[in-house]
């Protein structure tokens, strides 16, 4: 396609990203690399555009300070995370900058790209004036939760000066939302978030130009006790993980016409007083009392006199992040789809999805006291409250002689679908538009997409994005609903694959990283977190865990593999080798001690419901396994980051890990030591067998495992990452579809044909006669087993990169009787997409690679051919591709036993 000039159509630059923020406000790095891609306009036609790509860049930078500003050549054909070309930024500098590419003809210059703005942080301690402020009066005993706390100062600006902007820096010693002249500032949700206190807080910059004014203004802020004083944690939890006091650090700069800054920031003439919030808990829920409110409060002219006075507090001793983390907020808002009364009378809302946030409710009249009550199933037709364990789930709003309009809490969360609703005001009846759901997550944004023709397979695919939605706020936690809500290292480990495929992950999962390592190397044994932020330290003295701790390799290099980000593989160097190197403990061969009990194949869905480690598959099989891959993995890494003497020790390590793990487990004909699903498909995936010969006796025996499970998921959280890949490696797809597809007990579908709109933590946590599962641990929303979205994407999709996406591999395995599947993701690049489909005989792929990209093809093949796949390589554009294909059968027929199981009601078999 060409131009009016006639020259070959050029793509445009996308607006220049700064390092992973999400818009670059609030910087937190002097040199901040930038990111950019190129696309083609939406009315081009792609089909016939041709290739190209980038030989040099030029970046045009305007500074505050002139001799900031100018325009950088450099000749690269990098245009992710490429080095900031200007001099250093200095605290609270605002630049804009925009960029061009030049292809590799001569005259082919890009136009511009849009001006991308950014302001830094505040990168020095001395920038700091402020002190954090708590209340000088207690008005709790030590033993009960921290009730909210409100603090305020007015302030002057002269008459005859005009504001040119000003600027609030402000986090807290709990979760805060702030205000301005009665105005709320930004949008975010249960801020700063939560991070390991003790070594960094974050801090958040908000433009407050508009909100400040000449003459009388006023700021002030909410406080409740969130992560940081609340109770968190499991069995029980513990309160004050971080400190007994809540408080509050802020620092608003207002900058005027003539040069001078006003600076106001909490100091001891700020004034403090209790919340009409009366209580405010994470897993408990919120109080509001409005007969305890004090009107305008957060307005200058306020009647203050009944206040407290505040005391300073010392400066915090952790960092002070302006991280690269997109905020919480509210995302989506969800109306309920049906009421029920149940048989004990109660009023049931169901949202007919299973979110994570709170409701807000429309109206209440005076005098009202009205409680909701949050749950993730319905048992005999009555809230199913056991799975929360302790967390009571309550929100409550308490009106005085007026009515209530839209309240919500500020300062918690649950995870739920169903509301039961207590008190409601007698002689009405609360309807559908009385209550509106507020989804509530970190801001990521979404990157990729996958569909096919098969309706219950984009269900579950569905399923698992919401999954990741509601476990991704401020921290990737484990479930959002009960009394846990941790991050636990595991769940991430297992998951990141698909999750860095469904969202911009990198804020959230780097800044995780950045605690995670910081808790590490503060133990002198090195022996990681097994949660993040960790709150159980106090009392519960880890061990090492393969799979969990193996966490410190697996969570950056998979991060890396979705971003090319090699910085974050070398800020998290040293925790991936204190790992490797000190913290494991190992046998006289090098492998894990095996008196050493590991949790394994966590949730087996053979494992007791009471004992959910105490699965099919030696716990210590599976540390094994996992020893050897990521030592390899590190030796990758170490050649990355050019660590040459460790990249050489760590493979010569790998090869004798993995000639002892051959010993250990597998004979001379291929036959594993441990006869499940999970320990081979772990040793296929992680390249265990010696030989070719064994390998081809682990595809049979894997082939039979699968057969006589009646194609029922045998495996639990390691394992079930590795089974549809490893059926897939060994040449059985069918077998992996078939297991995919399958609908009884245990299987990714049953919980689809029991009404299931997240993935459950345990496969059977729904029985099939609508009991709840005996077991403690029964999260409705749990996105470890959602795994498998990596296999729809990489397998099905056929998509996957381990370069950042520079390099797409394209190879879709058609299967299952799928007749369609389209996989889109948007990339460091620019979006890759992946259009296949079946018609009778013929295999058609249409691709789209983005500029300044390429890809690498391997198409279906006949089942008559032999050998190795054809590899096909091509550069940026439109491709098309249409061959000869015959598809496996479908159902597939022939197994070994007749299930005898429970069948669900609403479930089809084949």
């Amino acid at each position: 396609m060409r131009d009016s000039s006639n020259k070959p159509l050029q793509p445009v630059p996308s607006t220049p990203r700064f390092e992973h923020h999400p818009d670059g406000f609030g910087i937190g790095n002097s040199r901040p690399r930038l990111s950019w891609s190129f696309f083609y306009p939406a009315d081009a036609d792609l089909k016939s555009v041709g290739s190209w790509t980038q030989r040099a860049y030029d970046i045009e930078i305007k500074a505050e300070d002139a001799a900031g500003s100018g325009t950088h050549h450099i000749e690269s054909s990098e245009s992710a995370l490429v080095p900031w070309p200007g001099a250093d930024l200095i605290s609270k500098e605002a630049v804009i900058i925009r960029v061009r590419g030049y292809g590799q003809e001569k005259d082919d210059i890009t136009q511009w790209s849009s001006w991308a703005s950014a302001e830094a942080g505040l990168f020095e301690r001395e920038r700091w004036s402020a002190l954090p402020i708590a209340s000088s009066k207690k008005f709790e005993a030590e033993d009960v939760t921290l009730r909210p706390l409100r603090f305020r100062k007015e302030f002057t600006v002269p008459l005859e000066r005009d504001i040119l902007k000003a600027r609030l820096y402000i986090t807290a010693f709990g979760v805060y939302e702030a205000h301005i002249n009665g105005s709320r500032v930004g949008d975010h949700v249960l801020a700063p978030g939560w991070t390991s206190y003790h070594h960094r807080l974050a801090y958040q910059i908000f433009d407050v130009t508009a909100m400040v004014k000449k003459g009388q203004n006023s700021i002030g802020a909410e406080v409740g006790e969130g992560w940081y004083g609340g109770l968190i944690g499991i069995r029980g939890g513990q309160r004050f993980n971080y400190g007994k006091e809540l408080a509050l650090l802020a620092q608003l700069e207002i900058t005027l016409d003539n040069g001078e800054v006003m600076v106001k920031h909490t100091d001891h003439s700020w004034q403090c007083h209790t919340s009409a919030i009366t209580n405010s808990e994470i897993y408990n829920g919120e109080t509001y009392d409005m007969r305890e409110e004090q009107y305008g409060w957060e307005m200058p002219g306020f009647d203050s006199t009944a206040w407290a006075s505040v005391k300073e507090l010392p400066f915090t001793s952790a960092s002070m992040i302006a991280s690269d983390m997109a905020p919480t907020r509210v995302t989506e808002e969800v109306k309920p789809v049906s009421i029920t009364i149940t048989p004990s009378g109660k009023t049931i809302f169901d949202f007919g999805q299973n979110v994570v946030g709170f409701v807000r409710i429309k109206r209440l009249p005076p005098h009202s006291k009205v409680s909701l009550v949050h749950a993730e199933v319905l048992v005999d037709q009555e809230m199913g409250m056991r799975p929360l364990r302790n967390a009571k789930c309550t929100d409550t709003a308490i009106t005085a002689d007026n009515e209530l309009l839209h309240w919500c809490p500020k300062f918690t969360y649950h995870g739920f679908r169903y509301m039961q609703v207590n008190g409601w005001p007698e002689g009405t009846t609360p309807s559908l538009e009385d209550f509106t759901a507020l989804v509530t997550h970190t801001d990521m944004k979404r990157r990729g997409w996958f569909k096919c023709s098969n309706d219950l397979v984009n269900k579950l695919h569905a399923n698992i994005v919401w999954g990741m939605r509601g476990n991704f706020v401020s921290v990737p936690t484990d479930c959002p609903q009960r009394d846990e809500r941790l991050g636990w290292t595991g769940d991430i480990q297992v998951f990141g694959p698909a999750a860095n495929f469904l969202y911009d992950t990198n804020g959230i999962l780097g800044n995780w990283l950045a605690d995670f390592s910081a808790e590490q190397l503060a133990r002198d044994d090195k022996i990681p977190p097994l949660i993040c932020p960790d709150v159980m330290s106090s009392w519960w003295t880890p061990t090492p865990q393969a799979i969990w701790h193996d966490a410190t390799i697996l969570v950056p290099y998979n991060l890396y593999q979705a971003s090319g980000d090699i910085f974050l593989l070398r800020r998290q160097y040293v925790s991936m080798t204190s790992w490797l190197d000190t913290a494991i403990r190992r046998g006289s061969d090098r492998l894990w001690d095996p008196t050493l009990w590991q949790l394994g194949d966590w949730v087996d869905p053979a494992a007791p419901p009471s004992q959910p480690g105490l699965g099919r598959t030696d716990g210590v099989l599976v540390a094994d396994a996992y020893l050897v891959y990521v030592t390899g993995i590190l030796a990758d890494v170490s050649a990355l980051l050019g660590e040459a003497h460790d990249a050489r020790r760590y493979a010569a390590d790998k090869e004798k890990l993995k000639a002892a793990f051959a010993h250990r487990y597998i004979t001379p004909a291929g036959n594993l030591a441990n006869y499940t699903q999970a320990a081979i498909a772990l040793a296929v995936q992680f390249d265990l067998y010696p030989t070719a010969a064994q390998r081809d006796n682990a595809a049979v025996a894997l082939m039979r495992l699968v057969k006589t499970a009646q194609y029922h998921v045998s495996t639990g959280f390691a394992g079930t990452p590795a089974i549809l890949p490893a059926l897939t490696r060994t040449g059985q797809p069918w077998l992996a579809y078939r297991m995919l597809m399958e609908k009884h007990c245990p299987s990714w579908l049953y919980p689809l044909t029991m009404g299931a709109t997240t993935i459950w933590e345990r496969w059977d946590a729904l029985m099939p006669d609508g009991s709840l599962n005996p077991g403690q641990m029964l999260s409705f929303n749990h996105y470890a087993l959602g795994s498998v979205a990596a296999w729809l994407h990489e397998t099905v999709g056929g998509l996957v990169s381990s370069d950042g996406w520079r390099t797409i591999d394209v190879r879709p395995v058609p299967g299952g009787g799928l007749t369609w599947a389209e996989t889109r993701f948007d990339g460091p690049f620019g979006v890759v997409e992946a259009k296949w489909r079946v018609e009778g005989s013929r295999f058609k792929l249409e691709l789209q690679v983005p500029p300044n990209s390429r890809a690498i093809i391997v198409l279906p093949m006949q089942k008559k051919e032999l050998g190795e796949k054809k590899k096909i390589k091509v550069a940026s554009g439109w491709h098309a591709f249409d061959v000869e294909f015959e598809p496996d059968e479908w159902p597939p027929t022939g197994s070994i036993n007749k299930y005898s199981g429970p069948l669900s009601k609403a479930c089809d078999c084949f």
